[in-house]
Formats: C-alpha cells, structure tokens, sequence
C-alpha cells in the first residue's frame, strides 16, 4: 500500500551572509529591523547573566533561547499589542520586544516581593497583564487550547485581534494540542499555532517523537492552513506571522506555523546535553544564528557597526548589573501574599492561620 507523502518546504529568505533574497511578502523597515536585533541581543546577554547567577546559587532555575531568539522576537514584531501571547518558556523575547524592563524580568527570577507573580511561580515563569501576554505554565502545551479559547472569545466579541500559542515540538504529542487544533479548526478562532521546532524534547530527538514530515502536516490533518518556515531567519518569521495574522483576521480560522530552529544550550539548567548529543552537532549550527545573519543584514545596509554593538553590550550589561543587585535587595514576598488573590472569598480557617504570622496589614 502506497501512502503520499506530505512534505513542506522551509520557507527562508536571510542566508547565512546576511544577503535577503526576493518573495517576502512582509518586510519591516530599518527602524523595526534594528530595534529586533537589538531585543535578540539583548536576551541573549540577560538569559547569559541569568545561567550565571544559577551557578552561583543565587537563583534556583534558569533557562535560555540561545540560537531561537528570531522566532520570539520576530513573531512580536509581527503582531499588535492588543495580540494576546502564550509563550512556553523559550519566549522572554516577546515581553522585551512589548516593553517588559530588565528590572521586572530580574525580580521574577528572584521571587521577590517585587515579583509581579509575588514568588509563586519558578524562574523563567514570567508574564505581564498590562502587555497582553499570559504567565508562563511548567506543564507542557496546557497553554495551546488556552489560546484557542483566547481567540474564539474574541470573535465572538468582535475583536479585531488574534491569540498566539507557541510551544515546542515535544508539545505536539500532548493531548492538548490536539484537542486545541480541532477546536479551533471548528469554531474559526483566530488564533497562531506557533511551533518551535528545536530540535529536542529535552532529551528526545524528533526521530523519536514522529514519523511525519514534522509538525506541519498535523495542521492540514485538521483542516488548518501550515506553513514551515526558517527560524533563524527573521524575515521569515516576521513574514509568516503577519501573513497568518491577516489571514486569522479575515475570519478564515486558524494558521500553524513551524519554525524550523536549534537549540543551542542546555534544555535547562537542570540539563546536561552532552549526554545526548554531540558538542560537533552544536558547532554545526552556529553558522545558522539568527543574530548573526540579521547583523550583518544591517551592517551591510549601514544600520549597524562595531561600535553600536558595544554600546548596545555595554548598555545592557550595565542596567542588568544594576537590576540584579536591586533584587539582592529585595526583600521576600510578604508571607500573607500566600493565599492573596489564590481564593475568590479566603476561607475562615487561613485567616484564622494567617493571623499568628507576621503579615503586614
């Protein structure tokens, strides 16, 4: 029995020179090219100083987008503000690119009382209410059907506005993710399935998860247009988003993307990618970076030099130098922030607890 393949292509339009070639339909102007540069530089240096701080005991967890910065950053770039965002936890990208300081980042990684989750959530687990883009959950691909629900809510409100999921590969062979494809497919919610295929569940090579052409093929088995693109390529990215946006705003349904990218690092910190991978794999890819190819895109149109790429470094490095020892200052959540905004009426009994603790009234 003969069964057809069904294959895409990886849409990319940035080589490795930094050269753009012809078919992108969407291409930012210089100003947002630099200003997503500038954001992909920026959390890479920030997630850098974070892997440190780890190894030296002063927060409990971290974890990066090294290599993946282009499918954050770039798929920001590409959507409103008044865009509702699911990241997983690859996506601190998206809350720079909105606004999110290094200050409030900093304080999440420390759980302080300055934590906007006030302590409650891990490092890495952020959000931000004001920016549209929901907390970060550790249970994987819980967020897909959330955005479903996101975007369907909106229709029917008459929104003109579309939700985005992103997740991982690994995601896909959750229960969730299925349901939320053909839940979205049905209503028409206008919603992007946002697919970062790095590569790794951890540990576990794609090899082992699907014997599929990747992750695109799972959308058109429930009906949703799937496009594979480049993930380092910022062009690709961008244009892709704003291509499903239009598309999910003109009441056709959703869009699944899968952007094709690798991680660098470490899953985590609580990782060690040696054990599973070759460090001859890793230099393979370096080639393929996106800030790499997107810099010298700019250098070579005269939007970016040596010397702003210092400044930018120095710049960062100095605010994020200065955040840290503010969180050191910090002091912790206050310990009646426990059961705060966790129960719609406090039952009895924790009041009744609470009020033998030191909590400030």
């Amino acid at each position: 029995m003969e069964i057809p393949a069904l294959t895409f292509p990886i849409v990319s339009y940035l080589d490795e020179t930094g050269k753009l070639t012809q078919g992108c339909r969407h291409v930012p102007d210089d100003a947002l090219l630099v200003k997503g540069y500038k954001i992909m530089l920026q959390t890479r240096l920030v997630e850098e100083r974070m892997i440190t701080l780890q190894r030296q005991g002063l927060i409990s967890f971290a974890l990066t987008s090294f290599g993946e910065e282009a499918c954050a950053v770039a798929s920001a770039a590409a959507l409103e503000l008044g865009d509702w965002m699911y990241p997983q936890y690859r996506e601190l990208g998206i809350l720079f690119f909105r606004g999110f300081t290094i200050q409030e980042y900093v304080h999440q990684m420390f759980g302080n009382a300055e934590d906007l989750n006030l302590g409650r959530q891990l490092p890495v687990h952020v959000g931000s209410r004001k920016l549209n883009v929901v907390t970060v959950s550790s249970p994987i691909a819980t967020k897909i059907p959330h955005a479903a629900g996101c975007a369907y809510a909106m229709k029917l409100q008459g929104e003109q506005n579309v939700a985005i999921s992103y997740f991982g590969e690994g995601a896909t062979s959750e229960g969730d993710f299925h349901a939320a494809l053909n839940f979205a497919a049905v209503r028409k919610a206008p919603v992007i399935f946002f697919c970062r295929n790095n590569g790794y569940a951890i540990s576990t090579p794609c090899s082992r998860q699907y014997s599929s052409d990747g992750i695109a093929p799972k959308g058109v088995g429930y009906g949703i247009p799937a496009v594979r693109v480049d993930g380092n390529d910022f062009f690709a990215v961008y244009d892709g988003v704003a291509e499903a946006r239009h598309y999910c705003l003109e009441g056709k349904g959703p869009v699944l993307i899968e952007a094709m990218t690798y991680r660098m690092g470490a899953h985590s910190t609580s990782d060690d990618p040696s054990v599973y991978r070759k460090d001859s794999e890793v230099e393979g890819r370096k080639n393929k970076c996106p800030l790499i190819r997107l810099r010298k895109y700019l250098e070579n149109k005269s939007q970016w030099d040596a010397k702003q790429e210092e400044d930018w470094t120095s710049e960062v490095t100095e605010e994020l130098t200065q955040a840290i020892h503010k969180a050191q200052e910090t002091p912790p959540p206050p310990i009646c922030s426990l059961i705060e905004h966790v129960y719609f009426a406090v039952p009895q009994t924790l009041k009744e607890e609470m009020g033998d603790l030191p909590c400030p009234r």
